[in-house]
């Protein structure tokens, strides 16, 4: 069945989705939510996927959760919800990020605020028009920082600057965020695109799916560990797992023959266990 908030396209290895409630500025729903986690889960399924960009339909990428509801929009109990501690959908979306075995891009091409900021934390590269704006808004909303952004946002930015941009709440220019490490590059918004899919098309036609996938795992979990011990000891189970794989012998033999690797490893197949008795807290 198509989705209903959101698009998506498969060219040249890249899966690009697109929010798609452009009348709404692609104002968040639960809907979105639901159907941006689906979109992930095929992802991971497709072989042909290699790389995944976020974006946004129309002049905005997502300008907060939708506040048609009012000043009952944050009340989940006016809303239904009869679970002891609903769980914040944002963030059930950027735990499915973090989970990913794809890289994934946000090409953020218009106003990023609210969740439409705290969802792209967890995507491993952020690039942004050079006319959006992006706010963490929460304070000024009665409200928390929610879709794990405490744990995110000072991850990539520090703390400092973080508090910052969450104490007061304000909405800032794609330049401040550039020099705040929360954008690696900014773009006229008709090259935002390109340059996003230039930087998926060089995952997707040089390296090894499930090599980037082991990569994309141990990066962010490590930003959890307690000692670079943990980190040795993922690095060692994987070289010795990767060194027997056909993706090594591939990868070298291109290498001495000078041509583009070929790699035959699929992630649909599984990937090695590198860090065993790793698992993820439960929602309590």
């Amino acid at each position: 069945m198509p989705f209903e908030q959101i698009t998506t396209e498969v060219a040249d290895g890249i899966l690009t989705i697109t929010l798609n409630r452009p009348e709404r500025l692609n104002a968040w729903t639960g809907t979105m939510g639901r159907e941006l986690r689906e979109a992930f889960d095929q992802a991971d399924a497709d072989d042909g996927v290699r790389a995944i960009i976020v974006t946004g339909a129309g002049r905005g990428f997502c300008a907060g959760a939708d506040l048609e509801a009012g000043g009952e929009t944050f009340d989940y109990r006016a809303r239904g919800a009869q679970d002891a501690v609903p769980r914040d959908n944002g963030g059930e979306f950027t735990l499915r990020v973090f989970e990913s075995t794809k890289p994934v891009i946000a090409a953020i091409n218009g106003p990023a605020v609210g969740v439409g900021a705290t969802m792209t934390l967890p995507m491993d590269i952020r690039l942004a028009a050079d006319d959006a704006r992006m706010g963490f808004v929460f304070s000024r909303r009665g409200i928390v920082p929610e879709a794990c952004s405490s744990w995110f946002l000072p991850r990539v930015v520090g703390i400092s600057r973080a508090m910052e941009w969450v104490a007061t709440g304000r909405v800032f220019s794609a330049q401040e965020a550039l020099e705040g490490g929360l954008v690696r590059s900014l773009h006229p918004a008709g090259e935002l695109l390109e340059a996003a899919r230039v930087i998926g098309r060089e995952i997707a036609e040089n390296t090894s799916p499930v090599s980037v996938a082991l990569a994309r795992q141990m990066m962010w979990r490590m930003l959890g560990a307690e000692h670079p011990m943990i980190a040795h000891r993922a690095d060692s189970r994987g070289m010795l797992s990767r060194g027997q794989s056909a993706d090594a012998v591939e990868g070298v033999t291109a290498f001495l023959e000078k041509r583009p690797a070929r790699f035959p490893d699929r992630v649909s197949d599984g990937l090695p266990e590198i860090m065993p008795g790793w698992e993820a807290p439960q929602f309590e």
